[in-house]
């Protein structure tokens, strides 16, 4: 199955919600790891270099396939 990889990075701030960006999508493990190469120095990233992830997504599969709900903040399921 082919598959895309996302590179994401993830900053994590205290009582508020994760800041997360999308580097970008590669279609190798080896392309995703070398974007991480090339921009681990950039300002904000090189503040917090255990922030990257990279996520294997496969290519013609639904990700979500059952909907989802809205959990409000101060509410619960």
């Amino acid at each position: 199955m082919d598959s895309v990889f996302l590179v994401w990075h993830v900053h994590s701030l205290p009582d508020q919600e994760d800041d997360e960006k999308l580097i970008g999508a590669y279609r190798t493990k080896a392309d995703a790891q070398d974007a991480i190469q090339r921009v681990k120095g950039k300002p904000g990233f090189r503040d917090v270099p255990d922030g990257f992830v990279v996520d294997e997504y496969p290519l013609n599969l639904d990700h979500w396939p059952d909907g989802y709900i809205t959990v409000w903040p101060g509410t619960h399921r």
